[in-house]
This record gives structure tokens, C-alpha cells and sequence, in this order.
């Protein structure tokens, strides 16, 4: 089954993004042009049976219910609290 990467705009709240086919041969040079833009990875990779599945699923946020679980425990919510300080952090430093 296909697999998909999504970038999104930050601060854009997950309405500016788009995708890459991760079996694509040219997936790696996408990536890095949309991560030079100021695009950043969103979420986790999609499976989906076709592009139009993908961006479904991923309107739909089924990652935020994994969030949320693993939130649940404290090495978890710590990570999280790592991961999004450092977002965070990269944020007010660019904008420096």
C-alpha cells in the first residue's frame, strides 16, 4: 500500500499542506524543496490506497487519537513536551 509523507505550513493550523509519495523516486528531492520553503512534517506517515484516501484521512486527524494516547504516560507527555518546546524554540529563533 502506497505510503505518504504531509508537510503543512506552520501556524497555518494544517489548512496549508500538501504530500509526497513516499515510493516516489523523486520523494527525497520533494522533501527537501518543500522543507526549504518552510513547509514541516506533519504528523506520521499515511498508508492509503490512493492520493485522494491519503489527504481524507489526514483532513480527518486520525493521528491526534495516538497523540492523545500517548500523552497518557508521562514518558510520553514528556516527549511531547520536548519535541513541541523545540518547535518552539526553532520558531522564535527564525524569527530573530
Amino acid at each position: 500500500m502506497p505510503k505518504y509523507q504531509f508537510f503543512c505550513k506552520p501556524e497555518s493550523n494544517r489548512k496549508e499542506f500538501t504530500y509526497t509519495d513516499m515510493g516516489s523516486d523523486t520523494f527525497v528531492s520533494e522533501k527537501d524543496q518543500l522543507l526549504q520553503i518552510g513547509f514541516e512534517v506533519e504528523d506520521d506517515v499515511i498508508y492509503a490506497d490512493s492520493p485522494e484516501d491519503a489527504i481524507e484521512k489526514f483532513k480527518s486527524n486520525f493521528c491526534a487519537p495516538l497523540e492523545d494516547y500517548a500523552n497518557s504516560t508521562s514518558a510520553g507527555g514528556i516527549a511531547t513536551f520536548v519535541y513541541e518546546s523545540a518547535k518552539a524554540l526553532k520558531l522564535y529563533m527564525a524569527k530573530k
